[in-house]
């Protein structure tokens, strides 16, 4: 699973070829949770508020970079870094 980035004990990954819609992963410690990347809509699992608020910014300033990461990991392309949470 590649993670695509890391900021303030977050991890992000993506899978390759992973299931519809297309989404990513959020990891914070031992929680874990799916983020639909159109609507940023928990799909599956949960994190701590502030963990959750920080995946949430994020996502938001990075949109177009995992839609594009996305159709990467669905062509089994290697996936770009996104730039972390400041």
């Amino acid at each position: 699973m590649p993670r695509i980035s890391q900021f303030y004990g977050v991890v992000i990954y993506m899978y390759f070829n992973d299931h519809l819609p297309p989404h990513f992963h959020a990891e914070y410690g031992e929680f874990e949770a799916l983020y639909v990347i159109e609507t940023l809509e928990v799909l599956r699992g949960n994190l701590p508020r502030r963990a959750h608020s920080m995946v949430v910014e994020w996502a938001l300033a990075h949109r177009a970079e995992l839609r594009a990461n996305w159709i990467r990991a669905r062509e089994q392309s290697p996936l770009e870094e996104v730039e972390p949470l400041d």
